[in-house]
């Protein structure tokens, strides 16, 4: 089980490397003045969030090589690819619902005090926001630890299809119940760790 753990963890920390920056930047954009981008974010977050995450993981694996044989790759990029799109979704509208919190009487007194765009949302607006989606943040984090399992269906060794091998080799449930022991440690320490950062970042101390 330890190399459906090491999948596990592997797919975790890349969805979360690049599905929170990308969140962020479709949230900029959704709260941007451009109508056109606006409506295409709107679009992308409609479609993510409207369509289940399993269609979405056969839909890269099995549909686009169809299409060209350039849209052809290995199990764990496109795991990595559809879990970043579709959990970027998510975080996109958790943080614009973060900025759209944000009164705009700082937004207004940046821009008196002559600070640019970059500058304003780097030093001003963005440590705010983050304080305020921490919580939601870390509900999608530790939903993420669970949804790994879908990617039984690229036929990738995660801890769930392992669990099932082991379980009709031996004719045995006790493997399902070894990989919910393993997710519950995993959900647990990092149901900690998201607690000790809320602590940290709290406004009230």
């Amino acid at each position: 089980m330890l190399e459906g753990v090491k999948i596990v963890l592997e797919l975790f920390f890349f969805t979360t490397l690049f599905a929170i920056p990308l969140g962020i930047v479709v949230a900029l954009i959704r709260v941007s003045r451009n109508k056109i981008a606006r409506t295409v974010t709107s679009i992308y977050i409609w479609i993510m969030r409207g369509s289940p995450l399993l269609l979405q993981l056969m839909f890269f694996y099995y549909v686009l090589p169809q299409i060209s044989d350039k849209l052809t790759f290995d199990k764990m990029p496109v795991a990595i690819i559809a879990f970043s799109i579709n959990y970027a979704a998510y975080y996109a509208e958790i943080f614009r619902a973060g900025l759209e919190s944000i009164d705009k009487g700082q937004f207004e007194a940046a821009k008196v005090l002559g600070f640019d765009k970059l500058t304003m949302y780097k030093r001003i607006i963005l440590p705010q926001v983050v304080k305020r989606v921490l919580p939601p943040v870390g509900n999608e984090l530790i939903t993420l630890v669970k949804d790994t399992s879908l990617v039984y269906i690229l036929a990738m060794n995660d801890l769930l299809r392992i669990a099932t091998v082991m379980s009709n080799r031996t004719t045995s449930l006790m493997p399902f119940l070894y990989a919910g022991i393993v997710y519950l440690i995993m959900t647990a320490i990092l149901t900690q760790l998201l607690s000790f950062v809320e602590k940290k970042y709290s406004y009230y101390k």
